[in-house]
């Protein structure tokens, strides 16, 4: 810990927005064996945020869920990028154009600077789909990552 702080890490998300969607995952997961996780960060490190987000989605070990059904929605704030990547199990049952629909409706509140908004009815809908296709397991379900926001740098 540093004595004198020089600079001041500046939060990317307000703490209630943080609750908004930290209660959205939490109620899309209610309901499904799914997974989902959020990752904001200010910058996108490579040219495409799909290439960003698998790199998240690995790195968070996402792809280790019994059923491969986590989805990680990837948002890089100041460069204003997103993507929606899902693994291999939930792809397979929905499709490319579920991922390119779940981000032009994100898209469309982002470019009215509704970013918690977008979000959370983002995981809303990705909640409905999954307990649609993995539906909840009252003996077998546990919820195998966490449901907090990471936040990149």
């Amino acid at each position: 810990m540093a004595l004198f702080p020089l600079f001041k890490k500046k939060r990317l998300l307000s703490v209630s927005d943080e609750e908004l969607v930290v209660n959205a995952i939490r109620a899309a997961e209610k309901y499904t064996s799914g997974e989902v996780r959020v990752f904001v960060e200010s910058h996108c490190r490579f040219v495409d945020p799909v290439d960003r987000a698998i790199e998240v989605f690995f790195g968070l070990k996402m792809d280790k869920t019994d059923d491969h059904n986590g989805v990680l929605i990837y948002v890089a704030l100041k460069d204003r990028q997103l993507a929606v990547y899902g693994d291999e199990g939930i792809h397979a049952r929905v499709g490319k154009e579920f991922w390119q629909n779940a981000v032009k409706d994100m898209l469309l509140h982002f470019n009215k600077d509704n970013y918690v908004t977008g979000i959370c009815e983002t995981v809303t809908i990705i909640g409905q789909v999954l307990h649609k296709e993995f539906p909840y397991e009252p003996n077998d379900d546990k919820n195998e990552l966490p449901d907090e926001i990471v936040f990149g740098k």
